[in-house]
């Protein structure tokens, strides 16, 4: 009796078991009637659930009871959540997914943009490409230079873009402004950038119509992003024929941290090639750099980054005013430079982006009996939300704000009264943008800027708008426009006179084809200045009434073919702008092209994998149009042309292993075929007993730049997987 009522209680059970489970099913369609094949079907938070087959039915049981949540998922579509009651019998669902185009990427905004991202599909350039490109010495600036809407002023080493000076340029890591990219240096010496290019993951360089999350540039946009969780605990050590660094990164499951030091000196290095300058300290400069990664959970990431660095340089320039007195000219920098960022997704819809920069630079310079000393605090902070709304729009709206400090002082000698340049400026900036996909093939991003700043006591509203179309599967046009505002220099606002911002609007078309390892580019744009400063003196040191009453404009076409499936384990890319500029701003008595402004810029970049040595090549030829300048000894102004600018760089790394650690030797030569280039030519303030103005050519310190470096990675032999 006891086992008979035992069997029954059991069956009782198992039929309660069995009526509990609820059977879903039905078809997932698309918007045109047809069948999704392997679409995901689940109840949420949940394991029941199943994918489509090839007619987009499923099928599947559950034994939850109540109210549920049925998700239904798949790659380029929206993905739906449908409300369902399982105490209830449910009859055959039928669910329509509509395409998120966000998701498809198959038509992307180009205009004025060049991607260089490990993780992007549409990248042009990748981060190895910056480090192996021949003639750029491992400088992010220089491997950007090979890009068209560059002008390659050599004197300098910095950033010109589409006829804007180098201060119209800004870079940024992580969506956060860099206010000293670049090292310090002193007239005719140029400088470098301050980063790695091994600190980035991405690399996205932009010459016009950039987002309206970016402000205070009025020509380009050098996006940095860098890296996340380190992939593994190792050392590095770098010999180098012009200094040595040594860094260590220890990485944990949801940690990393890095610490490195490097020291560089050019004397070793000068002392084997005959340099043009006469150098009483060579460049020396010693840096430090920390770190710091943490994986605060699944979609969130904590970065910290920080460096320091002080060098010093001291040479003889020749006073042309006194052609028999030679001036000692002295420079001794420190910066400091931190940057902290937070990313996280909030619940689910939101994402959050926030950070926070600060730099420190001084600088003191001595030239002969004057001395300049300038300090410069600089604050950035900004907060950046994310949404999605619908299938199809994407907003981005931010906060940031800039702070500045700078101090100036100046003593034409050490018995004349000093005179101080004080500029203390806030910028408040608010910005919105959506991305809206009007189809499959049409892509629209509008947005607005909105600025103020407190020492010009003026805001600026800045409108901007970006369209591509996909005219077939390999090829896109786009459109860019937009208002883009800057704060004059502090060389200008310490004289406290009454300036605007300046301005710039840009125009771009820009036609691209990426298909099968090759890339076409050719963009036309056209852009207009207003506000640009302008003073009564062709020497800034002898100026007089700032104003903001200067105007310009620059015009041009640009070509970029990139091939890298032609020749096996080749690589090569060529580059081309024509460009037309002029200007009235700065001392100028009239309507011309800047100096560092060339008509023609033409790059040829070619690479190879040599595999049978295991050494990868590259070479790099560069071809730059005569700049103009202005001679004195002569009628009319910016009236004469140096000669056309040639380079012929190459590198070679041999790839090998030191006691199973892997090993780089490399080597570099710029100007291989040692051309005679002139920069420009410098003339004396005032004219001799004939009346005529001494000159002296502006060169490079030597015809040729070599570099020999030995690059070690001792690794621990473990990767570690963020959980």
């Amino acid at each position: 009796m006891k086992t008979f009522t035992l069997l029954s209680f059991l069956l009782l059970l198992t039929s309660g078991v069995t009526k509990a489970q609820s059977l879903l099913q039905g078809q997932v369609q698309d918007e045109a009637g047809q069948p999704v094949i392997g679409a995901n079907v689940y109840l949420k938070g949940l394991y029941d659930g199943a994918s489509t087959d090839e007619t987009g039915h499923f099928k599947f049981t559950s034994k939850q009871t109540g109210p549920q949540t049925l998700v239904i998922s798949f790659l380029g579509f929206s993905t739906l959540e449908r409300e369902i009651d399982l105490t209830q019998p449910q009859s055959s669902l039928r669910f329509t997914l509509k395409p998120d185009y966000r998701q498809l990427q198959m038509v992307q905004i180009s205009a004025g943009a060049f991607e260089a991202s490990d993780e992007k599909r549409s990248a042009l350039l990748t981060s190895r490409d910056i480090v192996t490109t021949a003639g750029a010495t491992a400088d992010i600036m220089g491997a950007i230079n090979t890009l068209p809407g560059t002008q390659k002023v050599g004197e300098e080493g910095k950033l010109f873009v589409r006829g804007g000076d180098s201060y119209e340029t800004r870079t940024f890591i992580d969506g956060l402004l860099v206010a000293n990219p670049y090292n310090a240096s002193v007239p005719d010496v140029p400088s470098r950038g301050r980063f790695s290019p091994f600190l980035f993951t991405g690399m996205a360089f932009s010459s016009g119509g950039y987002s309206a999350e970016y402000g205070q540039a009025l020509s380009s946009a050098l996006l940095l992003q860098s890296q996340d969780l380190a992939e593994e605990s190792q050392t590095g050590i770098s010999l180098m024929s012009v200094g040595a660094s040594l860094s260590r990164t220890k990485r944990w499951a949801n940690t990393s941290l890095a610490i490195s030091g490097e020291y560089n000196n050019l004397r070793p290095y000068m002392a084997l090639v005959p340099q043009r300058q006469k150098w009483l300290h060579m460049p020396e400069s010693r840096a430090g750099s920390v770190v710091f990664r943490q994986k605060t959970s699944k979609t969130g990431m904590l970065k910290f980054y920080g460096t320091y660095t002080t060098s010093h340089l001291a040479l003889e320039q020749l006073d042309l005013d006194h052609p028999t007195k030679a001036i000692a000219v002295g420079l001794q920098n420190q910066n400091l430079f931190l940057n902290t960022t937070y990313e996280e997704v909030i619940r689910e819809k939101w994402t959050l982006q926030t950070g926070f920069t600060y730099t420190y630079n001084q600088e003191d310079i001595a030239a002969g009996e004057a001395q300049v000393n300038t300090g410069t605090h600089t604050w950035n902070a900004k907060a950046v939300m994310i949404r999605d709304l619908g299938h199809a729009v994407t907003l981005r709206t931010g906060l940031e704000t800039q702070q500045k400090n700078y101090r100036q002082l100046y003593e034409e000698t050490p018995a004349a009264q000093p005179r101080h340049g004080l500029v203390d400026d806030q910028n408040l900036a608010a910005f919105a943008e959506a991305d809206v996909y009007l189809g499959q093939k049409l892509v629209a991003r509008p947005g607005l800027r909105l600025e103020r700043s407190s020492f010009l006591n003026q805001q600026a509203l800045s409108p901007r708008l970006a369209v591509a179309y996909q005219l077939h599967r390999a090829g896109q046009v786009s459109f860019a426009y937009g208002h883009f505002y800057q704060t004059p220099e502090n060389d200008y606002l310490k004289y406290h006179q009454s300036l605007r911002f300046e301005r710039a609007t840009h125009y771009i078309l820009n036609y691209q084809r990426t298909a099968n390892k090759r890339t076409l580019r050719v963009e036309g744009y056209y852009k207009s200045y207003q506000n640009l400063v302008r003073y009564n003196a062709l020497q800034l040191q002898n100026a007089t009434d700032f104003n903001s009453q200067g105007h310009g404009y620059a015009r041009g076409v640009e070509v970029f073919w990139r091939d890298q499936k032609s020749i096996r384990h080749g690589d090569y890319w060529v580059s081309y702008s024509l460009l037309n500029t002029k200007r009235l701003y700065k001392g100028f008595p009239e309507e011309a092209r800047p100096s560092f402004a060339s008509t023609h810029n033409v790059s040829l970049v070619y690479k190879q994998m040599v595999n049978p040595i295991k050494t990868y090549v590259g070479t790099t030829f560069s071809y730059t149009s005569g700049r103009p300048y202005h001679n004195p000894n002569q009628e009319g102004f910016q009236q004469n042309t140096t000669k056309n600018y040639l380079d012929l760089s190459l590198n070679a790394s041999f790839l090998t292993s030191i006691k199973g650690h892997s090993t780089i030797l490399h080597a570099s030569c710029t100007n291989l075929l040692g051309f005679n280039n002139v920069f420009g030519y410098r003339y004396s303030t005032s004219p001799d007993a004939q009346g005529q103005f001494a000159v002296q050519p502006i060169v490079p310190g030597a015809k040729r730049f070599a570099l020999l470096a030995l690059l070690i990675s001792v690794n621990d032999g473990k990767k570690e997987s963020a959980k």
